[in-house]
């Protein structure tokens, strides 16, 4: 789609984070379908995916792939993003800053995907699009509104990859959300 190149072109060149802006190797725009139903909304990129140019790639983006097999789909049927557009220093969390630079690309991303549900993964993810501090713990199991979309929060896969007991919590949180879609699992 014609404005998602666009868009993609103005963060390819964006150096609105001055370290952010030199320290990256490639942004990190998104990847899916421009009608995609479903968005799964992340944090940042790793270094897999500042080397790659695509999201979640690394061990934490296998993850999210067999999620996302999980729930019926493929990579293909789903919009993957961001927050951030480029890797921070050391897989640092955002900063303020950094997450206000890159808000009006997520937020143009994502009105012209015009998805039907947002999956936050994550604390930042879900603090960047919700404009909340609640903890991700008391996000889960509660619906949220973005523009037309309904948000659902779940933990990250990189907390997965640390905290295996948590996968069951983020299966209850896809179940909710497959429901919601009518999707049977």
């Amino acid at each position: 789609m014609q404005a998602l190149r666009i868009l993609r072109d103005e963060v390819v060149n964006c150096t609105r984070c001055a370290e952010l802006a030199t320290r990256r190797t490639q942004t990190v725009f998104g990847e899916g379908p421009a009608n995609a139903r479903l968005c799964f909304f992340g944090e940042a990129p790793g270094a897999d995916e500042d080397a790659s140019g695509i999201p979640f790639v690394g061990r934490a983006g296998q993850l999210l792939t067999k999620i996302i097999e999980a729930c019926t789909f493929s990579r293909d049927d789903v919009y993957i993003l961001n927050v951030l557009k480029c890797r921070p220093p050391g897989n640092r969390q955002p900063l303020p800053d950094e997450v206000a630079n890159c808000r009006s690309y997520f937020e143009r991303q994502l009105a012209i995907i015009q998805p039907e549900f947002i999956c936050c993964l994550g604390t930042s993810a879900a603090h960047a699009l919700l404009q909340t501090t609640e903890s991700i713990g008391k996000l889960r199991k509660k619906w949220f509104d973005h523009g037309t979309a309904r948000v659902i929060c779940t933990y990250h896969p990189s907390y997965l990859l640390r905290n295996p007991a948590a996968k069951r919590d983020v299966w209850d949180d896809m179940k909710v959300l497959m429901a919601a879609m009518g999707v049977r699992l």
